[in-house]
C-alpha cells in the first residue's frame, strides 16, 4: 500500500460496505483517484461524509473522489404513474418510489413537474 491508500484506506473501507461496484482505486503522480457506481445517494453520501472528515475543506487536493449513483433523471409529464414510468424504464415502481421517498409522499400522487431519479435496471 502506498501512503495516499493508507490515508485514505477508510473511504475505501466504507466504499466496499456501502456496495459501491465497479470501485477502482488507483494512484497517479500524487493523486488517488477512486471512482464507482454507488446503489443510491445514501451510501454515495456516506463516503463522502467519511472523505470529509479526513480532509475538511478539501486541502489535501491529494484524492479524486467520482462516486455517481447509476440513476437517470426523469421529469413527471401530464398522465405518468410509477407505474408507467418504471415499464419505460424496466424497473419497478417500488424502486423508483424508495428512490424518491424525499420527493414522493404518496406514490398514488405524483405531479408533472417533477424531477425523479430512476436507478438503471
Amino acid at each position: 500500500m502506498s501512503a495516499l491508500t493508507d490515508k485514505y484506506a477508510q473511504v475505501i473501507k466504507v466504499a466496499q460496505e456501502a456496495g459501491i461496484t465497479d470501485l477502482q482505486v488507483r494512484e497517479e503522480g500524487t493523486m488517488l483517484h477512486v471512482t464507482g457506481t454507488a446503489p443510491n445517494e445514501q451510501a454515495k453520501q456516506r463516503v463522502w461524509d467519511v472523505y470529509n472528515t479526513l480532509n475538511p475543506d478539501y486541502k489535501s487536493a491529494d484524492m479524486a473522489l467520482n462516486i455517481t449513483t447509476g440513476m437517470d433523471e426523469y421529469e413527471v409529464k401530464s398522465g405518468d404513474s410509477l407505474s408507467k414510468i418504471g415499464k419505460e424504464h424496466g424497473v419497478d415502481w417500488k424502486t423508483i418510489y424508495e428512490a424518491n421517498k424525499d420527493v414522493i409522499k404518496n406514490p398514488d400522487l405524483i405531479q408533472p413537474g417533477w424531477k425523479l431519479k430512476i436507478p438503471k435496471a
